[in-house]
């Protein structure tokens, strides 16, 4: 049990010379989505994983590397929505192995509610499951 609430609370950290940028806190999902964009002159499509989100930016793990300050367009599959969350414009922001941290430059204001909407109750069903 001491294991399991070190570990917990070692992951919060950071390591040393890294600097929080985050302006927006995230919350922790998992659903898919497809990313594209362009590296150089070649076409660039990924599938992949949510990890967490924020009405900032994304955190996935993808199938296809990116480097940061690629411009992308997103495909977020929300749980139980029909409809993709469709972001147009976003930037890569890091990129370590398959994970990478997106920013999102411009949403449009229907998709910006829909996610507002998803992160409330998101939030909502993580405080009354915890």
């Amino acid at each position: 049990m001491r294991q399991i609430k070190q570990l917990r609370h070692s992951q919060g950290r950071l390591s040393p010379g890294s600097i929080e940028r985050r302006k927006i806190g995230r919350t922790i999902v998992s659903f898919g989505l497809m990313y594209s964009g362009f590296n150089g002159e070649d076409v660039l499509i990924g599938d992949g994983t949510v990890v967490d989100l924020s009405e900032g930016g994304v955190g996935i793990r993808g199938n296809c590397p990116v480097q940061v300050g690629t411009e992308l367009t997103l495909f977020l599959y929300l749980p139980d929505e029909e409809d993709p969350l469709f972001i147009l414009e976003a930037t890569v922001a890091w990129s370590v192995g398959s994970l990478f941290g997106v920013a999102f430059k411009n949403l449009s204001l229907p998709e910006g509610n829909r996610m507002r909407v998803f992160l409330h109750t998101q939030s909502v069903g993580q405080a009354e499951s915890g």
